[in-house]
């Protein structure tokens, strides 16, 4: 009997598209902070039917748009780790255009996007047919204008607290950005600033880059 060529028994390994993903904060006088998240629609191609964060993929016409000041020392150098500089700009301005499409709410036109701070990194797990090479930043409600509306790509699309997030049946990539996220809320931004690795989940395990 033959041997089937490698091609036939190994699944094709689909390559992961850049994307980002805005986790808006809303602090409150007295409480935990509240996200605003959204749920994803039954038909949708990737996390159907879970709460997630307003974001998508980086598009090439991102990586040259203008923005109206750019991504902060910080921000920058912590993208950079994996990514160009020209990737950098794009992906800071695809998570406001998302936030745009998706929540009808702004960063500005151009966008401003020294408000945004990074959080994680997440690839998707190969074989899927769909991966997504993720950036997950963070920015204060405060420094965002307009009215929650959005495309309808997210339902329900609101604000919510992170105990009663936690509470939903959260796909795992999401849960595991919540747990990074609350250690993120516990830092100082100096402390954040300073911070020499960030973390990445990629070959299936959590590595600090």
């Amino acid at each position: 009997m033959s041997t089937p060529p490698l091609d036939a028994v190994r699944p094709r390994t689909v390559p992961a598209r850049h994307a980002a993903s805005l986790i808006v904060l809303r602090r409150r006088a007295v409480g935990e902070p509240e996200l605003l998240m959204g749920m994803r629609g039954a038909g949708h191609k990737f996390s159907p039917n879970r709460l997630v964060f307003p974001g998508g993929a980086v598009d090439r016409a991102d990586l040259r748009a203008q923005a109206l000041t750019p991504l902060e020392p910080a921000t920058r150098r912590h993208l950079e780790k994996a990514a160009n500089p020209l990737l950098a700009h794009g992906i800071g301005i695809a998570a406001a255009r998302e936030l745009m499409e998706e929540t009808g709410l702004s960063l500005g036109e151009p966008p401003a996007l020294d408000g945004l701070a990074y959080l994680c990194r997440m690839v998707t797990p190969s074989p899927r047919p769909l991966r997504f090479n993720a950036r997950f930043l963070v920015i204060e409600a405060e420094r965002t204008s307009g009215r929650i509306g959005g495309d309808g790509e997210l339902e329900g699309l609101g604000f919510i607290g992170i105990a009663e997030a936690l509470a939903f049946d959260l796909a795992p990539p999401t849960r595991r950005v919540f747990d990074y996220l609350l250690t993120w809320l516990t830092l100082s931004p100096d402390e954040r600033a300073a911070r020499d690795t960030t973390p990445a989940y990629y070959l299936r395990k959590w590595r600090q880059e």
